[in-house]
């Protein structure tokens, strides 16, 4: 349950067990707990969250903030008031001003990258751009810092932080390593050839229906890794005192954190205590746990003083966990009508969770550097309906014969996790532009094409809406110009999310605007749903048209290109009003936006690109 303390001051102190990571959660949970103790949100101190003193809530994570969270926190308050109804709310449904923004924007210190205490040590690590298998040789001769080695791990203390800086690189041009796995050029067809295990997914199959297909299409699609992209690189702050230790960290699970901290420096769990301090945003799993073990492994050797370790940003392209490459095949049939009689799915990918806490192995990177390594446990998936690799692959729409098979990869020569979405991105990609592919070779709209697929109404509604708003209908296509459409239900649990596209083909692939209509049932801060659709949105159309890693390779942005401002598209969102039971928001724009840009791309230019992202060399390539 929630921490709820009542001050001598008129205000409310509230724990909470999930985490800022720049979604503006605390706000709408704020805005939660303001309107069950009839208070206005003032009057509401949202205080971080710390293994110390709040509920273990799991991972910030799923876009479930508001979903569970927000149900739980509702709860707690209602302890103290009489529940009212939500047709009486003053503050849920009303816009309401970020609570962490104002703070931020005045440049005052917010972050854990901006935590100064006492006596403060600056840390750095030291490993090479790719996986490793051994420390061959080190010159430990470096100024003004002490270097801290444990069997392959190797960092540097400093009393600044230029000088850690400088140590730390001048130990990284001098070291060498072992190689360790390398990831192959033709990494999908690696994936199919190293199978682990063929699991079911969705299974209904229909001979009668099956017989009917007068018309069978196949397809492949793909996505290659992708980073978090963080602006600041991964950063913690630890301290190490009496057998206790300290660890303020931007991870989005401080238990599951402290749980694996525990395990690698064999102490009890009681004995550490993780607090919650905002990092660069990030929308999955990326390096904050494993520099939180790098601080903490420094601070044992700082002789009680704190040690603040930041990641360099080549440090965080090569070591932060990718979100996940993958390869989905396609294959359906249609009737004499146009209508899809059957419907075979098959997602090739490693698992999507290797976040700490989870597993009886621990998952932080240095625990297999250490001169008594700890085994690394294997990503795996949550299972269904949320699901991982396999998440939004059973498709939405009413089939049926449906086949849907994940064939899982567990040995992989590259370390991957969780990134916003996750297997949703891929299948929801392959999934919605197999849809316009059938609805072309049926001759039939896209949007009339999924519609006729679609019985649930509220699946209807934001088709329906994406379509008027974007003026579908009365779409006059200017030359080299293309417009298209992509739907998907998150998670087939979660919001309702549609999205049309418009894009300009010249020498580069450009969106033109974005134009998405979703239903999240009842919304506690209108403008920050927006916010996060929106994000959603431009973050999308940057994996979509730029992102790409290179292991091994990428060390910085000019490997690694982001969307820049000047090519951010308009985004349009509109949401629709209910009072359905509230449904995260942050993350069903992902997959409908890349189906929707590779849509439009087919629109405008005739070609079908089917390989994520889609760059002006892959486009080329798919012309033929």
């Amino acid at each position: 349950m929630k921490r709820i303390r009542f001050e001598a001051d008129g205000t409310v102190s509230i724990h909470v067990g999930k985490v800022e990571i720049g979604q503006g959660i605390v706000t709408a949970l704020a805005q939660i707990a303001a309107e069950e103790l009839d208070l206005p949100i003032e009057r509401i101190r949202m205080l971080p969250a710390s293994t110390a003193d709040s509920p273990d809530e799991g991972v910030t994570s799923g876009s479930l903030s508001i979903q569970d969270g927000g149900k739980s926190l509702r709860a707690a308050c209602a302890e103290f008031k009489a529940n009212k109804p939500s047709s009486e709310y003053r503050v849920v449904g009303k816009n309401a001003a970020r609570l962490d923004l104002p703070g931020k924007i005045a440049g005052k210190p917010s972050y854990v990258q901006d935590l100064v205490l006492p006596g403060m040590l600056f840390g750095r690590v030291v490993r090479p751009p790719r996986s490793f298998t051994k420390l061959l040789s080190l010159d430990s001769t470096v100024k003004n810092a002490t270097v801290v080695r444990d069997g392959n791990f190797v960092g540097v203390l400093a009393e600044r932080e230029e000088d850690a800086i400088a140590a730390a690189a001048q130990l990284k041009a001098k070291a060498t390593w072992s190689d360790g796995p390398r990831v192959p050029e033709d990494f999908h067809g690696w994936l199919k050839e190293h199978v682990a295990e063929r699991l079911a997914a969705k299974e209904q199959p229909d001979p009668a229906a099956k017989a009917r297909a007068k018309k069978t299409l196949k397809a492949e699609y793909r996505k290659q890794f992708v980073a978090h992209a963080s602006i600041g690189p991964s950063c913690a702050v630890a301290r190490m005192q009496g057998g206790k230790l300290e660890v303020w960290s931007h991870t989005q699970g401080i238990y599951g954190l402290r749980k694996d901290l525990a395990k690698v420096l064999s102490m009890k769990d009681d004995d550490i205590i993780v607090t919650h301090a905002e990092g660069a945003g990030c929308y999955g799993h990326n390096g904050a746990d494993d520099v939180a073990l790098d601080a903490a492994l420094l601070a044992r050797a700082a002789n009680g003083r704190p040690v603040k370790l930041q990641w360099m940003r080549d440090d965080e392209f090569a070591w932060e966990p990718y979100g996940v490459a993958m390869a989905v095949e396609m294959e359906a049939g249609l009737d004499a009508e146009g209508r899809i009689v059957s419907w075979k799915h098959d997602l090739f990918s490693n698992g999507h969770t290797h976040r700490p806490g989870r597993a009886d192995k621990v998952t932080l990177t240095a625990a297999a550097h250490l001169a008594q390594p700890l085994p690394i446990a294997d990503a795996t998936d949550p299972p269904l309906p949320a699901g991982g690799a396999n998440r939004n692959a059973i498709p939405a729409y009413d089939f049926p014969d449906l086949h849907v098979m994940q064939y899982y990869v567990r040995e992989m020569p590259v370390r991957s996790s969780s990134l916003r979405s996750l297997g949703g991105y891929a299948n929801v990609f392959a999934i919605e532009s197999f849809m316009d592919e059938l609805a072309s070779a049926a001759g039939i709209d896209p949007v009339a094409f999924r519609l006729n697929h679609l019985k649930d109404p509220r699946a209807r509604a934001v088709i329906e809406a994406a379509a008027e708003k974007s003026n579908w209908r009365a779409w006059k296509r200017p030359e080299g110009r293309g417009h298209g459409i992509a739907y998907a239900r998150y998670k087939n649990i979660g919001a309702y999310c549609a999205v049309v596209a418009e894009v300009e083909a010249g020498h580069e692939l450009k969106v033109t605007r974005l134009v998405a209509a979703a239903d999240v049932g009842l919304m506690v801060n209108p403008d920050g749903v927006a916010n996060q659709l929106e994000g959603g949105c431009i973050q999308a159309t940057s994996w979509t048209l730029k992102e790409e890693v290179r292991p091994g390779t990428t060390a910085s942005w000019e490997d690694y290109p982001i969307l820049r401002f000047s090519e951010v598209p308009p985004v349009e969102v509109h949401l629709l009003k209910n009072d359905h039971p509230s449904l995260g928001a942050g993350e069903c724009t992902m997959g409908p936006v890349a189906a929707a840009i590779a849509n439009a791309l087919h629109d405008a230019l005739g070609v079908r690109a089917r390989e994520l992202p889609l760059t002006p060399e892959r486009i080329t390539k798919a012309m033929g």
